[in-house]
């Protein structure tokens, strides 16, 4: 039987902010329900402990966020969850003191890369309110932004990135810059149970990108699978239109669907460093890895 690091689970394909490095998603608008979460956790615990709420959408936008959470911990999972950080303040309330919650993931860049946002000073001191009270009762933060050291990094997106790591370092009474310390790809512990990490901005696969030669890694299917709102398994966090669809939870086993031969194919594919779905050629991610 297969067994994953993690398992996302995304509880809503709808999202509040249009950021321009995430394309949005042609599905239909969903929330997953009460009973369609607990179906979906029963079927993934003899392969996974640990949940991230995220794959497209954002997953504070689920009315019942605090009841999904304790089901999850009734069921004996750990969650993580990645936000844009805006609605943390309404959320506050249904998020602390949540045994399950491990981690909460703030993408920080969102902030920039929605066209109209305003007032960061309101937005940031919002997250970090919550973060110092998170910490405290011991869930992990980590804070997340694009590293604009690259050549078509405008001055401006630099300078908007410096302002917001600025209040960090001004939060947290840094004597250092984060900046200057972080490593792309890898991150920096600025606190107790608070990390920032930096890394360089991807672009979502595409199957209108150009394809390669095919060779390389992935960890889909080893380290992670991902279910999306209306039950279909995908193989990995970036196929966010379910392109390749390996089964729907509503209709197969999840354990049943993860040992299918279009998933085995992915895997052993993989194994001997080669994509064998259009959708990974086309997934600048797996080079991350090399190809040998």
């Amino acid at each position: 039987m297969k067994t994953f690091k993690k398992v996302y689970v995304e509880i809503t394909s709808v999202c509040n902010l249009a950021c321009s490095f995430c394309p949005p998603t042609e599905r239909l608008a969903n929330f997953i329900k009460i009973d369609q979460f607990n179906n979906l956790l029963d079927q993934i615990k003899p392969h996974t402990s640990y949940i991230y709420l995220h794959v497209k959408g954002e997953p504070l936008l689920h009315p019942r966020i605090d009841e999904l959470l304790e089901a999850a911990h009734t069921k004996g999972f750990k969650v993580n969850i990645t936000t844009n950080g805006t609605l943390i303040a309404k959320n506050r309330d249904k998020l602390l003191g949540k045994p399950a919650l491990r981690q909460m993931n703030f993408s920080l860049h969102s902030f920039d890369g929605n066209e109209g946002s305003a007032n960061r000073d309101e937005y940031l001191s919002q997250i970090l309110s919550f973060t110092r009270e998170a910490a405290e009762s011991g869930v992990i933060i980590s804070f997340r932004l694009w590293n604009l050291h690259q050549e078509n990094a405008t001055s401006a997106e630099k300078r908007r990135n410096r302002e917001t790591l600025e209040t960090i370092e001004k939060e947290f009474n840094l004597d250092y810059r984060i900046d200057e310390k972080v490593v792309p790809g890898s991150g920096v512990k600025i606190a107790d149970r608070i990390y920032l990490n930096q890394d360089y901005e991807f672009e979502w696969p595409s199957l209108q990108a150009p394809e390669d030669d095919g060779k390389g890694f992935c960890h889909a299917l080893r380290t992670q699978a991902a279910i999306l709102v209306d039950g279909t398994v995908v193989p990995c966090c970036l196929d966010g239109e379910g392109v390749i669809n390996l089964g729907n939870i509503n209709q197969t086993p999840f354990s049943e669907i993860v040992e299918g031969d279009r998933a085995n194919n992915l895997y052993e594919g993989f194994s001997r460093r080669e994509a064998v779905e259009e959708m990974c050629r086309k997934c600048g991610y797996r080079k991350r890895f090399g190809a040998i």
